[in-house]
């Protein structure tokens, strides 16, 4: 089997990761410090527990498992967070980063995958975001991730690094198979704030922002699917492996759905009332977001099969109805 180490592999997306990359025939090695991840997420290959930032723990594991390439899931990833604490994310995100392509090129890893964002490209309005779009991020967390492109295309030049970036913004679903799904604490995300609302674990779903210059004044965003986005790494890991050049990559279905919407189809799906207040926006939150993945399609040959929002709620309720890692 060939290993791959992939970096939060405890947690909602690298678990997923996991799953599909041990199905494809490698065998996983979640590196993850538990700080957001859960180690009853890990069922599909070794764990080695660890920080990016501990640099001597990353040289062991390299030199243990000695990985083909990597696939870099680990990161702070609260918008709110990283604007009011943006050292944190400097720290962790760009620090930790650099600590793990070094230790990889040094042990002679030169594949390298990346989960970045599309908040790099900040608040564009109106605009469908292509790799081409120029970059502008208006918070520190899409800041970091840009800053860990622009890592990986030093390291490209000095070391032959090879990489495949893939930008995206909001992923939602489970497992179909219900082996793995999303459970974060704090939860932030809106699709299981919301499901937690549905089920009285908490008491409403707050609206942050009900203003903005969209056609029912709440954000719109562009959703994928978690297994969608997860075969995509896949492909840019073969992609690598077939000896092609660094690429990038959105993942998105180019259709943006408000906050109203989400709740709306939610609540069709559950059949069951979505309890709502209305609260102010978020610092460092967009407009808009809606990622184009044309290159995506006709490059890696990737085709997102799951990215409605039936599905993707389907199989989140799925989960949360199942329990978390924490029974």
């Amino acid at each position: 089997m060939t290993n791959v180490l992939v970096t939060g592999g405890a947690g909602y997306i690298g678990s997923h990761a996991c799953k599909v990359l041990a199905a494809s025939g490698f065998t996983p090695v979640t590196f993850d410090n538990l700080c957001t991840g859960w180690q009853d997420a890990v069922k599909f290959g070794p764990f080695a527990q660890g920080d990016l930032l501990d640099r001597a723990r990353l040289e062991e594991v390299f030199q243990e498992y000695k990985p083909v390439a990597v696939m870099h899931f680990a990161a702070l990833s609260q918008v709110g967070e990283s604007v009011s604490d943006p050292g944190l994310y400097w720290r962790n995100n760009v620090g930790g980063s650099l600590n793990l392509i070094e230790a990889a090129t040094n042990a002679g890893c030169k594949n390298f995958v990346f989960s970045s964002t599309c908040a790099t490209y900040g608040d564009q309005d109106g605009v469908t975001l292509t790799e081409d779009t120029a970059q502008m991020p208006i918070n520190a967390y899409g800041a970091s991730k840009r800053a860990v492109e622009d890592m990986l295309r030093n390291f490209e030049l000095s070391h032959g690094l090879k990489h495949v970036i893939f930008r995206y913004f909001n992923v939602a679903g489970a497992d179909p198979d219900g082996q793995v799904g999303e459970f974060h604490q704090p939860e932030t995300h809106l699709i299981p704030l919301m499901l937690d609302a549905i089920e009285g674990k908490r008491d409403s779903l707050t609206v942050f922002g009900t203003d903005y210059d969209t056609p029912d004044g709440t954000c719109i965003r562009d959703y994928v699917h978690v297994v969608d986005l997860v075969e995509a790494h896949v492909k840019g890991l073969e992609w690598l492996l077939d000896g092609k050049e660094p690429a990038v990559f959105n993942l998105g279905t180019g259709s943006g759905f408000s906050v109203r919407e989400v709740i709306s189809h939610s609540g069709r799906v559950t059949n069951k009332h979505v309890p709502i207040i209305e609260g102010d926006r978020r610092a460092g939150d967009c407009t808009k977001l809606v990622s184009g993945s044309d290159r995506a399609v006709s490059e890696l040959g990737w085709t997102p099969t799951r990215s409605t929002l039936e599905a993707m709620i389907t199989d989140a309720w799925r989960w949360h109805q199942s329990g978390h890692y924490d029974k």
